[in-house]
């Protein structure tokens, strides 16, 4: 059994972790993700170059001060070449869904293994959601089923519960919608012992 340290306090991503026998502790690494997420994008940074950097900040922020390897990991959603963050209230996730409503977008999750202070691995992958059509009504009446907590946590839809429902269709890894592209972890951690 492999032991790593997550520099994420998704609960989400413990729970894979912990399903698929990683031993992890949690150390949040507490980067300024929007003032990232900001210069990146004045950059004319990707969507995906985006996600990979946070990731990679992240990692890197929180193996500084702690032994062994740390895994550092970031979604964003994709929506024409343009990043949606995650809503700070409920206006702005009506918005989100909004946006996204009736139409395809890609959801990117990254992750990068830090030793050190330095990044030893990383890897990124995209899975393409499309959601139905719905009504104004019918958002606010999803959204008004979700708890705050989750809300802001996770962005607006939780493919493993509820929001699975808004789609019409998903082409990707449910791990990978869910921050996490497990599979590939596995395989870098069995290479590396």
């Amino acid at each position: 059994m492999f032991k790593i340290v997550l520099a994420s306090k998704s609960k989400v991503r413990k729970e894979i972790l912990d399903q698929n026998n990683i031993l992890s502790s949690v150390i949040p690494s507490n980067v300024d993700e929007d003032s990232i997420k900001e210069s990146l994008t004045n950059q004319k940074a990707s969507p995906e170059t985006i996600s990979i950097k946070l990731a990679e900040l992240k990692a890197n922020k929180v193996s500084l001060n702690n032994k062994g390897l740390v895994l550092g990991a970031d979604s964003v959603i994709d929506l024409n070449g343009s990043i949606i963050s995650k809503p700070s209230n409920r206006v702005e996730a009506l918005n989100i869904l909004k946006s996204l409503n009736n139409k395809s977008h890609y959801l990117i999750s990254s992750v990068c293994i830090s030793k050190d202070g330095n990044m030893i691995w990383k890897y990124s992958e995209k899975a393409r959601l499309t959601m139905k059509n719905f009504s104004d009504e019918e958002l606010k009446t999803y959204l008004s089923k979700i708890s705050d907590e989750n809300l802001y946590a996770y962005n607006v839809y939780q493919i493993e519960g509820e929001g699975k429902k808004l789609f019409s269709d998903i082409k990707g890894d449910e791990n990978t919608i869910m921050g996490l592209p497990i599979d590939k972890i596995k395989d870098y951690l069995k290479n590396y012992e």
